[in-house]
Protein backbone atom coordinates (compact mmCIF):
# COMPACT_ATOMS: atom_id res chain seq x y z
CA UNK A 1 0.00 0.00 0.00
CA UNK A 2 1.50 3.34 -1.11
CA UNK A 3 -0.10 5.40 1.68
CA UNK A 4 -0.65 4.88 5.39
CA UNK A 5 -2.90 6.65 7.88
CA UNK A 6 -1.25 9.90 8.93
CA UNK A 7 0.77 10.38 5.72
CA UNK A 8 0.99 13.92 4.43
CA UNK A 9 -0.33 14.26 0.88
CA UNK A 10 -0.77 16.80 -1.91
CA UNK A 11 -4.07 17.13 -3.82
CA UNK A 12 -2.94 17.35 -7.43
CA UNK A 13 -6.01 19.19 -8.71
CA UNK A 14 -6.03 22.02 -6.14
CA UNK A 15 -2.34 21.90 -5.06
CA UNK A 16 -3.48 21.79 -1.40
CA UNK A 17 -1.77 19.77 1.30
CA UNK A 18 -3.54 17.43 3.70
CA UNK A 19 -3.21 14.04 5.33
CA UNK A 20 -4.60 10.51 5.05
CA UNK A 21 -7.15 9.69 7.76
CA UNK A 22 -8.52 6.35 6.49
CA UNK A 23 -7.65 3.62 3.97
CA UNK A 24 -10.91 2.81 2.18
CA UNK A 25 -9.68 0.22 -0.35
CA UNK A 26 -6.75 -0.42 -2.69
CA UNK A 27 -7.77 2.55 -4.88
CA UNK A 28 -9.25 5.15 -2.50
CA UNK A 29 -8.36 6.87 0.76
CA UNK A 30 -10.17 9.36 2.98
CA UNK A 31 -8.16 12.58 3.26
CA UNK A 32 -8.47 15.70 5.40
CA UNK A 33 -7.64 19.13 3.97
CA UNK A 34 -8.06 22.22 6.18
CA UNK A 35 -10.47 20.39 8.49
CA UNK A 36 -12.67 18.97 5.71
CA UNK A 37 -12.69 15.21 5.07
CA UNK A 38 -13.47 13.72 1.66
CA UNK A 39 -12.53 10.62 -0.38
CA UNK A 40 -9.94 10.67 -3.12
CA UNK A 41 -8.54 8.20 -5.60
CA UNK A 42 -4.83 7.50 -5.14
CA UNK A 43 -4.02 8.82 -8.62
CA UNK A 44 -5.51 12.19 -7.55
CA UNK A 45 -2.97 12.69 -4.73
CA UNK A 46 0.80 12.45 -4.22
CA UNK A 47 3.38 12.99 -1.53
CA UNK A 48 4.18 16.71 -1.04
CA UNK A 49 7.94 16.29 -0.70
CA UNK A 50 8.74 16.81 -4.38
CA UNK A 51 6.72 20.03 -4.39
CA UNK A 52 8.52 21.31 -1.29
CA UNK A 53 11.90 20.34 -2.72
CA UNK A 54 11.33 22.11 -6.02
CA UNK A 55 10.02 25.23 -4.29
CA UNK A 56 13.34 25.68 -2.43
CA UNK A 57 15.96 27.59 -4.34
CA UNK A 58 18.87 25.15 -4.15
CA UNK A 59 21.22 26.95 -6.53
CA UNK A 60 21.76 30.61 -7.29
CA UNK A 61 21.71 31.74 -10.91
CA UNK A 62 25.10 32.54 -12.44
CA UNK A 63 24.07 36.18 -12.76
CA UNK A 64 23.13 37.37 -9.30
CA UNK A 65 19.84 39.17 -9.12
CA UNK A 66 19.85 42.65 -7.61
CA UNK A 67 18.84 42.84 -3.99
CA UNK A 68 15.39 44.18 -3.24
CA UNK A 69 14.83 46.04 0.02
CA UNK A 70 11.63 46.12 2.04
CA UNK A 71 10.76 49.70 1.14
CA UNK A 72 11.10 48.80 -2.54
CA UNK A 73 8.52 45.98 -2.43
CA UNK A 74 5.28 46.79 -4.25
CA UNK A 75 2.17 46.88 -2.13
CA UNK A 76 0.00 43.81 -2.53
CA UNK A 77 -3.38 44.38 -4.02
CA UNK A 78 -6.17 43.39 -1.63
CA UNK A 79 -7.59 40.02 -2.62
CA UNK A 80 -11.38 39.71 -2.71
CA UNK A 81 -12.84 37.32 -0.17
CA UNK A 82 -13.70 33.93 -1.59
CA UNK A 83 -17.45 33.50 -1.58
CA UNK A 84 -18.81 30.03 -0.99
CA UNK A 85 -21.89 29.36 -3.07
CA UNK A 86 -24.76 27.61 -1.31
CA UNK A 87 -25.72 24.40 -3.07
CA UNK A 88 -28.13 22.88 -0.58
CA UNK A 89 -27.88 19.89 1.76
CA UNK A 90 -26.97 16.47 0.39
CA UNK A 91 -26.78 12.85 1.48
CA UNK A 92 -23.59 11.22 0.19
CA UNK A 93 -22.85 7.48 -0.10
CA UNK A 94 -19.22 6.36 -0.41
CA UNK A 95 -18.85 2.73 -1.55
CA UNK A 96 -16.13 0.65 0.11
CA UNK A 97 -14.76 -1.83 -2.41
CA UNK A 98 -13.07 -5.21 -1.90
CA UNK A 99 -12.09 -8.18 -4.04
CA UNK A 100 -14.06 -11.43 -4.05
CA UNK A 101 -12.72 -14.97 -4.51
CA UNK A 102 -12.54 -14.42 -8.28
CA UNK A 103 -10.57 -11.19 -7.85
CA UNK A 104 -13.55 -9.12 -9.01
CA UNK A 105 -14.20 -5.77 -7.40
CA UNK A 106 -17.36 -5.70 -5.27
CA UNK A 107 -18.97 -3.21 -2.88
CA UNK A 108 -18.99 -4.28 0.77
CA UNK A 109 -20.43 -1.26 2.53
CA UNK A 110 -21.81 2.22 1.97
CA UNK A 111 -20.41 4.99 4.17
CA UNK A 112 -23.07 7.66 4.68
CA UNK A 113 -22.25 11.35 5.06
CA UNK A 114 -24.52 14.36 5.51
CA UNK A 115 -23.04 17.22 3.45
CA UNK A 116 -24.02 20.82 4.18
CA UNK A 117 -23.19 23.12 1.27
CA UNK A 118 -25.01 26.12 2.74
CA UNK A 119 -23.90 28.94 5.02
CA UNK A 120 -26.38 27.88 7.73
CA UNK A 121 -25.81 25.45 10.62
CA UNK A 122 -28.56 22.93 11.35
CA UNK A 123 -29.66 20.62 14.11
CA UNK A 124 -31.06 17.34 12.87
CA UNK A 125 -32.80 14.18 14.03
CA UNK A 126 -31.84 11.29 11.78
CA UNK A 127 -33.64 7.93 11.48
CA UNK A 128 -32.67 5.10 9.15
CA UNK A 129 -35.03 2.16 8.61
CA UNK A 130 -35.13 -1.18 6.80
CA UNK A 131 -38.59 -2.44 5.84
CA UNK A 132 -40.20 -0.01 8.27
CA UNK A 133 -38.04 -1.05 11.23
CA UNK A 134 -35.63 1.49 12.72
CA UNK A 135 -32.01 0.38 12.42
CA UNK A 136 -30.14 3.58 13.39
CA UNK A 137 -31.04 6.88 15.09
CA UNK A 138 -28.96 9.98 15.76
CA UNK A 139 -29.52 13.54 17.02
CA UNK A 140 -26.75 16.04 16.33
CA UNK A 141 -25.81 19.24 14.49
CA UNK A 142 -23.87 20.09 11.33
CA UNK A 143 -21.93 23.31 10.77
CA UNK A 144 -22.12 25.48 7.66
CA UNK A 145 -20.11 24.20 4.68
CA UNK A 146 -19.16 20.98 6.51
CA UNK A 147 -19.89 17.31 6.16
CA UNK A 148 -20.91 14.90 8.93
CA UNK A 149 -20.24 11.16 8.98
CA UNK A 150 -23.42 9.32 10.00
CA UNK A 151 -22.77 5.55 9.84
CA UNK A 152 -22.25 2.57 7.49
CA UNK A 153 -24.79 0.13 6.05
CA UNK A 154 -24.01 -3.25 4.43
CA UNK A 155 -24.34 -2.99 0.66
CA UNK A 156 -26.60 -6.04 0.45
CA UNK A 157 -29.07 -4.16 2.70
CA UNK A 158 -29.88 -1.92 -0.30
CA UNK A 159 -32.17 -4.76 -1.42
CA UNK A 160 -34.34 -3.97 1.64
CA UNK A 161 -35.12 -0.49 0.21
CA UNK A 162 -33.58 1.51 3.10
CA UNK A 163 -35.17 4.81 4.05
CA UNK A 164 -33.44 7.88 5.48
CA UNK A 165 -35.51 10.47 7.35
CA UNK A 166 -34.29 13.84 8.65
CA UNK A 167 -36.00 16.44 10.79
CA UNK A 168 -33.96 19.64 10.39
CA UNK A 169 -34.13 22.79 12.49
CA UNK A 170 -31.94 25.88 12.64
CA UNK A 171 -29.08 25.87 15.13
CA UNK A 172 -29.71 29.60 15.55
CA UNK A 173 -33.51 30.05 15.49
CA UNK A 174 -34.96 32.57 13.06
CA UNK A 175 -38.53 33.85 13.52
CA UNK A 176 -38.92 34.11 9.75
CA UNK A 177 -37.92 30.48 9.14
CA UNK A 178 -39.90 27.29 9.70
CA UNK A 179 -39.45 25.74 13.17
CA UNK A 180 -38.46 22.43 11.55
CA UNK A 181 -38.22 20.83 8.13
CA UNK A 182 -38.70 17.10 7.45
CA UNK A 183 -37.00 15.35 4.52
CA UNK A 184 -37.41 11.71 3.47
CA UNK A 185 -35.27 9.63 1.06
CA UNK A 186 -35.89 6.05 -0.02
CA UNK A 187 -33.27 4.13 -2.00
CA UNK A 188 -34.38 1.85 -4.81
CA UNK A 189 -31.92 -1.01 -5.44
CA UNK A 190 -31.93 -0.75 -9.25
CA UNK A 191 -31.20 2.98 -9.18
CA UNK A 192 -28.35 2.54 -6.67
CA UNK A 193 -26.69 -0.14 -8.82
CA UNK A 194 -26.95 2.12 -11.88
CA UNK A 195 -25.48 5.08 -10.01
CA UNK A 196 -22.51 3.02 -8.84
CA UNK A 197 -21.76 1.96 -12.42
CA UNK A 198 -22.02 5.59 -13.53
CA UNK A 199 -19.74 6.58 -10.65
CA UNK A 200 -17.09 4.10 -11.84
CA UNK A 201 -17.38 5.23 -15.48
CA UNK A 202 -17.03 8.90 -14.51
CA UNK A 203 -14.21 8.20 -12.01
CA UNK A 204 -16.21 9.80 -9.19
CA UNK A 205 -15.79 8.86 -5.51
CA UNK A 206 -19.41 9.12 -4.30
CA UNK A 207 -23.07 8.93 -5.22
CA UNK A 208 -25.18 11.79 -3.86
CA UNK A 209 -28.80 12.81 -3.42
CA UNK A 210 -29.92 16.37 -2.72
CA UNK A 211 -32.18 16.60 0.34
CA UNK A 212 -33.14 20.26 -0.12
CA UNK A 213 -31.87 23.46 -1.73
CA UNK A 214 -33.02 26.08 0.76
CA UNK A 215 -34.43 25.85 4.28
CA UNK A 216 -38.09 26.96 4.01
CA UNK A 217 -39.60 30.15 5.38
CA UNK A 218 -42.20 30.07 8.10
CA UNK A 219 -45.76 29.69 6.88
CA UNK A 220 -48.13 32.07 8.63
CA UNK A 221 -51.25 30.41 9.98
CA UNK A 222 -54.44 32.08 8.73
CA UNK A 223 -56.07 34.23 11.41
CA UNK A 224 -59.82 34.49 11.84
CA UNK A 225 -61.63 36.98 14.04
CA UNK A 226 -63.89 34.55 15.90
CA UNK A 227 -65.91 37.28 17.60
CA UNK A 228 -67.13 38.64 14.25
CA UNK A 229 -68.01 35.15 13.04
CA UNK A 230 -69.99 34.46 16.22
CA UNK A 231 -71.84 37.76 15.83
CA UNK A 232 -72.93 36.67 12.36
CA UNK A 233 -74.51 33.51 13.77
CA UNK A 234 -71.71 31.00 13.18
CA UNK A 235 -71.19 28.39 15.88
CA UNK A 236 -67.71 28.42 17.42
CA UNK A 237 -66.35 25.19 18.89
CA UNK A 238 -63.42 24.69 21.22
CA UNK A 239 -60.91 22.58 19.27
CA UNK A 240 -59.42 21.25 22.51
CA UNK A 241 -62.75 19.44 23.08
CA UNK A 242 -62.94 18.11 19.54
CA UNK A 243 -62.00 14.54 20.45
CA UNK A 244 -65.11 14.08 22.55
CA UNK A 245 -67.21 14.33 19.37
CA UNK A 246 -65.16 11.73 17.51
CA UNK A 247 -66.12 8.11 17.04
CA UNK A 248 -64.30 5.91 19.57
CA UNK A 249 -61.01 4.49 18.27
CA UNK A 250 -59.88 0.85 18.30
CA UNK A 251 -56.57 -0.61 19.35
CA UNK A 252 -57.03 -3.66 17.06
CA UNK A 253 -58.68 -3.55 13.62
CA UNK A 254 -59.46 -6.72 11.61
CA UNK A 255 -59.56 -6.09 7.84
CA UNK A 256 -60.73 -9.56 6.79
CA UNK A 257 -63.72 -9.07 4.48
CA UNK A 258 -66.00 -11.34 6.48
CA UNK A 259 -65.49 -8.87 9.37
CA UNK A 260 -66.40 -5.87 7.20
CA UNK A 261 -69.50 -7.10 5.36
CA UNK A 262 -71.60 -10.26 4.86
CA UNK A 263 -72.01 -10.55 1.09
CA UNK A 264 -68.75 -9.73 -0.63
CA UNK A 265 -68.32 -12.78 -2.89
CA UNK A 266 -69.56 -10.84 -5.94
CA UNK A 267 -66.83 -8.19 -5.52
CA UNK A 268 -63.65 -8.15 -7.60
CA UNK A 269 -60.20 -8.33 -5.99
CA UNK A 270 -59.68 -4.63 -6.74
CA UNK A 271 -62.96 -3.67 -5.07
CA UNK A 272 -62.13 -5.79 -2.01
CA UNK A 273 -58.66 -4.23 -1.69
CA UNK A 274 -60.09 -0.72 -2.09
CA UNK A 275 -62.65 -1.30 0.66
CA UNK A 276 -60.03 -2.77 3.01
CA UNK A 277 -57.69 0.18 2.50
CA UNK A 278 -60.54 2.63 3.06
CA UNK A 279 -61.37 0.89 6.35
CA UNK A 280 -57.71 0.95 7.35
CA UNK A 281 -57.49 4.69 6.62
CA UNK A 282 -60.56 5.37 8.75
CA UNK A 283 -59.25 3.61 11.87
CA UNK A 284 -55.73 4.97 11.34
CA UNK A 285 -57.02 8.57 11.37
CA UNK A 286 -59.15 7.90 14.45
CA UNK A 287 -56.14 6.42 16.26
CA UNK A 288 -54.11 9.55 15.44
CA UNK A 289 -56.94 11.90 16.45
CA UNK A 290 -57.33 10.10 19.81
CA UNK A 291 -53.53 10.15 20.25
CA UNK A 292 -53.28 6.40 20.71
CA UNK A 293 -49.74 5.11 21.36
CA UNK A 294 -50.19 2.17 18.97
CA UNK A 295 -52.60 0.39 16.62
CA UNK A 296 -52.69 -3.26 15.46
CA UNK A 297 -53.94 -3.91 11.91
CA UNK A 298 -54.91 -7.52 11.09
CA UNK A 299 -54.42 -7.95 7.34
CA UNK A 300 -53.87 -11.70 7.14
CA UNK A 301 -51.13 -13.49 5.21
CA UNK A 302 -52.58 -14.43 1.80
CA UNK A 303 -50.63 -13.06 -1.17
CA UNK A 304 -49.30 -10.15 0.91
CA UNK A 305 -50.86 -7.51 -1.34
CA UNK A 306 -52.91 -5.83 1.41
CA UNK A 307 -49.96 -5.92 3.82
CA UNK A 308 -47.62 -4.34 1.25
CA UNK A 309 -50.11 -1.59 0.38
CA UNK A 310 -50.54 -0.71 4.06
CA UNK A 311 -46.78 -0.67 4.62
CA UNK A 312 -46.25 1.69 1.67
CA UNK A 313 -48.88 4.06 3.09
CA UNK A 314 -47.29 3.97 6.56
CA UNK A 315 -43.89 4.93 5.16
CA UNK A 316 -45.33 8.28 4.10
CA UNK A 317 -47.07 9.11 7.40
CA UNK A 318 -45.22 11.58 9.60
CA UNK A 319 -47.21 10.48 12.67
CA UNK A 320 -45.71 6.96 12.47
CA UNK A 321 -42.65 6.40 14.64
CA UNK A 322 -42.20 2.80 13.46
CA UNK A 323 -44.20 -0.27 12.49
CA UNK A 324 -43.43 -3.97 12.59
CA UNK A 325 -44.80 -7.15 11.00
CA UNK A 326 -43.60 -9.99 13.18
CA UNK A 327 -45.00 -13.14 14.76
CA UNK A 328 -47.80 -12.48 17.24
CA UNK A 329 -49.28 -15.40 19.23
CA UNK A 330 -52.76 -13.98 18.59
CA UNK A 331 -52.54 -13.36 14.84
CA UNK A 332 -49.43 -15.21 13.65
CA UNK A 333 -47.67 -13.24 10.89
CA UNK A 334 -50.92 -11.72 9.67
CA UNK A 335 -50.77 -8.39 11.55
CA UNK A 336 -48.77 -5.17 11.66
CA UNK A 337 -48.37 -3.10 14.82
CA UNK A 338 -48.02 0.68 14.36
CA UNK A 339 -46.35 2.94 16.95
CA UNK A 340 -47.13 6.67 16.80
CA UNK A 341 -45.19 9.86 17.53
CA UNK A 342 -47.21 11.69 20.20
Amino acid sequence: MKYQIGDEILVLLSNEEGRVVEIMNDQMVMIEVRGVKFPAYMDQIDFPYFKRFTQKKLFQDKKAEPKVYIDQLPKEKPQPNQIKVAEGVWLSFIPKFSLDDFNDEIVDQLKIHLVNKTGIAYKFIYTQQFLGKTDFELTNAIAAFHDFYLHDIPFEAVNDSPTFAFDFSLLLPDKKKAPHFEVFLKLKPKQVFQKIEEMKDNNEPTITYQLFTEYPDKTDEPYFELGLLAAKGYKIYDASKGRQHLEPARSVVDLHMEKLMVNFQHMSNFEILTMQLSEFQKWYELAVAHRQPSLVIIHGVGTGKLRDEIHEILKTKREVKTFVNQYDPRFGYGSTEIFFNH
